[in-house]
């Protein structure tokens, strides 16, 4: 029995013409459009397979004589194996078609061709990632033109490129030397790669023949709490549209950006908070101004020294778990001392001080011998003297610490 099923998804007898098929295919492309009618998603998807093969002389020629069963089986056909590997792979929305032929049919289904995919960094801050927010996405991509259904012009309009045969391809042989030879591949030039013309007066008016128009898209892209940079958000089949192509997906990549206060590491916060050596030595509390705008605050009691560098932790108040945002990560600070350049006091409260530091190692004792010298402040130049630290430059035999000079003046 004969196998109709492409035939009757176009509404189309065995004998139609190609103009008979590429008119019936523009008006259901133009009302099972995704766009137009998004629930018929999977329909589109079997109109757009069945007009590919159908089109096709040599694929239609395999499946008016073995049916859907020869396009995927090779030995029934003239290179139906090579077809049915480019046009079938994973389920798809072609069961209903195929489904009749059981575990008759070998190998692995799938659908059209699919797009490309359109990749689009999104900058995000590092509040909305606490915080969650909803960004809209302005893009411009091409979507099928409704006029034409696709097809460029009026029915029968298009013509396989006499260049490239309808192939698309342009083969170039080069002869290399004697029995050499070099074949190269590139689009064709005279269909930029189609396989199909049209002449210039039959072109569709709203297209200009090129098949798709661009449209502007609005796209509301949910940042949900906890994400984080570098994690992608997909819509599926939001892509450029084509003739016959499944579209590809928009793929959305988030960007943190630098923030003044926190950094992120993972699920936690860090921050640096610059302190006084009284406020290291004696206790301070302090006010931290959070992501989601809350204030908290931070105390640290007296009488617990703080050194440079140390790092504290607060339980909690880090970031949002991704799909489990009432937990959260911890927040931890690091703590700088700012010192004072100079403290002068009189001799007692030195004295006072020293004692309430717990007082001075014991004394060294100074050999007899020895000779006193004074410091001076460290400069980039070689020291207190310029002209100095140049003549030590010359001298080979001088000793470097870190790549500088340090010196020393004699009293």
């Amino acid at each position: 029995m004969a196998d109709n099923k492409l035939y009757d998804v176009l509404g189309l007898s065995r004998n139609a013409s190609d103009s008979e098929i590429r008119k019936n295919y523009r008006k259901l492309a133009k009302e099972y459009h995704p766009d137009k009618n998004p629930a018929a998603g999977d329909k589109f998807k079997e109109i757009s397979f069945a007009y590919e093969v159908l089109t096709d002389p040599q694929k239609r020629e395999i499946y008016d004589r073995y049916g859907l069963k020869g396009l995927q089986e090779g030995d029934t056909g003239p290179g139906a194996e090579d077809l049915f590997g480019h046009f079938f792979g994973g389920g798809g929305p072609f069961g209903g078609l195929f489904g009749g032929f059981g575990g008759g049919m070998r190998g692995p289904r799938r659908g059209p061709k699919k797009g490309e995919n359109t990749i689009h960094r999104l900058k995000v801050s590092l509040e909305d990632m606490y915080n969650g927010k909803v960004s809209k996405l302005q893009l411009s991509k091409n979507t099928i033109c409704t006029s034409c259904g696709g097809e460029g012009g009026p029915p029968g309009a298009l013509q396989p490129c006499r260049t490239c045969n309808g192939r698309g391809i342009k083969v170039t042989i080069t002869q290399l030397g004697p029995g050499m030879v070099q074949q190269m591949q590139s689009r064709c030039p005279a269909c930029d790669g189609e396989g199909e013309v049209i002449n210039e007066r039959d072109r569709c008016q709203t297209c200009l023949g090129r098949k798709v128009v661009q449209q502007t898209k609005l796209l509301e892209v949910a940042v949900d709490k906890g994400m984080k940079d570098e994690q992608r958000i997909s819509f599926h089949g939001e892509g450029d549209q084509m003739p016959g192509v499944e579209p590809g997906d928009v793929i959305i990549i988030l960007q943190e950006k630098p923030h003044e206060v926190f950094q992120r590491s993972g699920s936690d916060l860090m921050m640096k908070k610059t302190i006084t050596l009284t406020e290291a030595l004696c206790g301070f509390t302090t006010v931290v101004d959070h992501l989601d705008g809350r204030k908290i605050v931070i105390n640290h009691p007296p009488g617990s020294v703080l050194v440079p560098g140390c790092v504290r932790g607060v339980v909690g108040e880090g970031m949002p778990l991704y799909k489990n945002p009432f937990e959260k990560g911890d927040l931890y600070i690091r703590i700088e001392v700012d010192f004072p350049d100079n403290y002068f006091a009189p001799e007692p409260k030195l004295k006072e001080l020293e004692a309430l530091l717990g007082g001075r190692p014991p004394a060294e004792k100074i050999p007899a011998d020895a000779e006193e010298v004074n410091m001076t402040e460290y400069e980039d130049n070689g020291g207190p003297s310029g002209s100095r630290g140049q003549c030590y430059d010359e001298d080979d035999d001088h000793h470097h610490m870190g790549g500088q000079h340090v010196q020393c003046a004699h009293q």
